[in-house]
């Protein structure tokens, strides 16, 4: 499976897909984040919410048995908010 990042200007979206099903397993989307409880110290705004769906989404993978995948950043540079969301997902215990 592989973790599908889509990036806009106000949200994001993360989807992991099986390809040889053509299935969606688990989706995550930044309007369902609460950005007040996202942010920390380190994180503000839209990467600290970046980090949460990151998180929430490996947790989805992990209910669905899925521990490793691979990272589609669907051609968007590996900064900022996409970053935060690799991030996210690799310290709630998905592999790359």
């Amino acid at each position: 499976p592989r973790l599908c990042v889509f990036r806009g200007l106000k949200h994001m979206y993360a989807q992991i897909i099986d390809d040889t099903a053509g299935k969606t397993l688990a989706s995550v989307h930044s309007k369902s984040i609460d950005k007040k409880a996202a942010e920390k110290e380190d994180r503000k705004g839209k990467v600290a919410v970046a980090y949460e769906m990151g998180v929430q989404i490996a947790n989805k993978a992990k209910e669905a048995g899925i521990t490793t995948i691979v990272f589609d950043r669907s051609g968007n540079a590996f900064q900022g908010r996409v970053q935060a969301v690799a991030d996210g997902a690799r310290s709630a215990g998905l592999q790359f």
